[in-house]
């Protein structure tokens, strides 16, 4: 759908993943039964570590931010993507568009430094576990939790009001299932000052929050590695990377479908993988977490089942009354 070019945008059409009717119908189920699994886990986690005494500690803390994080960007995309599946044409408007974008940006970028603030979190806890009380106590945990949520809505808010302050001058029609910086970038005006200065502050945001906060992780674990090996015993050193297994499964899967996202060249189609790994990372990723860090946490599952044993309990009695 091509726009005149002297008339201005009101809505923008997104082309989404498919266009074959009946296998939009089977992703609309498929999406559907995934984000219930993404809502209840990752909601679920957040109310049985705000409920659970044993799991107030720093780990646990930011796993519950982190859980919430996840359930805001998947929040912004999918259920909107849900409803395009059953639409003919999937439009969505100016503001709608903007408010999607907004959101987005703004927790995936908190998302990376959640990661990487747990990194650190894990590198005191085993490099220096003497200071881990006094360093990660929590009126710091909270400043470190709030300067990301401030810092991740500043850049969703700049990438916004820079790529809204674009003129759209040839086309609304969106190649991707949601309202992303990049293809929008692309339906700019061609030759302007104002897109240069956008591409170059959008690659600068995205490599620099991308490499800063991985770095952090790596350094991290680069020290814990080393930490580890200077373990003796051979339970300790387990017992040491156990601590730090459901950590480094979520970085390993977030960080590398980022990486395959934007780092491979751009055609036709890499942007078809383009879109796969964004279901991936926007629609998949939030699921896995939460079952990441349930199933393979012990302490998570004990709370847990005491959590279900006080319901159960409860229940019996009205019951027997």
């Amino acid at each position: 759908m091509a726009k005149d070019n002297n008339s201005e945008v009101t809505e923008f059409i997104l082309l989404g993943l498919t266009d074959n009717p009946e296998l939009q119908a089977l992703l609309f189920g498929i999406f559907l039964v995934i984000y219930f699994i993404s809502v209840m886990g990752n909601l679920g986690l957040v109310i049985l570590i705000h409920i659970s005494p044993q799991l107030q500690t720093p780990m646990y803390f930011f796993l519950s931010h982190l859980a919430f994080v996840d359930f805001c960007y998947t929040s912004s995309v999918t259920p909107n993507t849900m409803v395009n599946f059953l639409q003919e044409i999937k439009r969505i408007s100016l503001p709608g568009c903007a408010t999607q974008l907004c959101s987005f940006v703004t927790f995936v970028v908190c998302e990376v430094y959640i990661l990487s603030t747990m990194a650190y979190d894990r590198y005191v806890a085993i490099c220096n576990p003497l200071l881990y009380t006094s360093v990660m106590n929590r009126r710091v945990c909270v400043q470190m939790v709030v300067s990301t949520y401030l810092y991740g809505f500043s850049v969703g808010l700049l990438q916004t009001i820079l790529t809204f302050h674009l003129s759209f001058c040839d086309s609304n029609i969106i190649n991707h299932f949601y309202c992303d910086d990049v293809p929008l970038v692309g339906l700019a005006c061609h030759k302007t000052h104002y897109k240069d200065i956008k591409v170059l502050m959008l690659f600068t945001f995205a490599g620099f929050n991308t490499f800063f906060s991985l770095l952090i992780v790596l350094i991290s674990y680069f020290l814990i590695l080393i930490a580890i090996l200077r373990i003796n015993s051979v339970e300790g050193r387990r017992k040491s990377f156990y601590t730090c297994a459901s950590h480094l499964v979520s970085i390993t899967i977030f960080y590398g479908t980022i990486i395959f996202m934007y780092m491979q060249p751009k055609t036709n189609d890499s942007l078809k993988k383009g879109k796969i790994a964004s279901v991936f990372y926007i629609v998949v990723i939030p699921m896995l977490n939460p079952l990441i860090y349930s199933l393979r946490n012990q302490e998570v599952k004990n709370a847990l089942k005491r959590i279900m044993d006080k319901v159960c309990s409860k229940i019996n009695n009205l019951w027997s009354n």
